[in-house]
């Protein structure tokens, strides 16, 4: 199980978990619940170059299309075709098995983001 405390979270629901020059960002339950249940997501090629709050993709669900947000600037390094291939992981494993995206930022990239207080306090306010 992830330790949701270690990640980072932005304010449009993506959850950013840092391993060095690389990021994992996917969305979080909270995202996960309050699309339903998700039967598309659309991901980025890698190598795509993507700056702070740019459009990545989008997940659709029975009620609506959401975009997915990067909270981060950096390049697409790998993406998550098992979510591609079973948006349902979304809602089943949204901090395991559904993360998204795979991103190569610089120094500093993480700065200006919530940590789980800080999330938690934006979702319940």
């Amino acid at each position: 199980m992830t330790d949701l405390s270690t990640l980072k979270y932005s304010e449009e629901h993506e959850w950013i978990a840092s391993d060095g020059a690389t990021v994992t960002i996917g969305i979080t339950d909270f995202a996960a619940n309050a699309l339903g249940d998700i039967v598309f997501v659309e991901l980025p090629e890698v190598g795509t170059e993507l700056s702070r709050g740019d459009v990545f993709g989008e997940a659709e669900s029975t009620k609506s299309v959401s975009e997915l947000y990067s909270p981060v600037a950096g390049t697409v390094t790998e993406i998550n075709e098992a979510v591609v291939d079973d948006p349902a992981l979304l809602n089943a494993s949204p901090f395991e098995d559904a993360w998204l995206i795979k991103v190569e930022v610089a120094d500093g990239a993480l700065d200006g983001l919530l940590d789980r207080d800080g999330y938690v306090a934006i979702t319940e306010g």
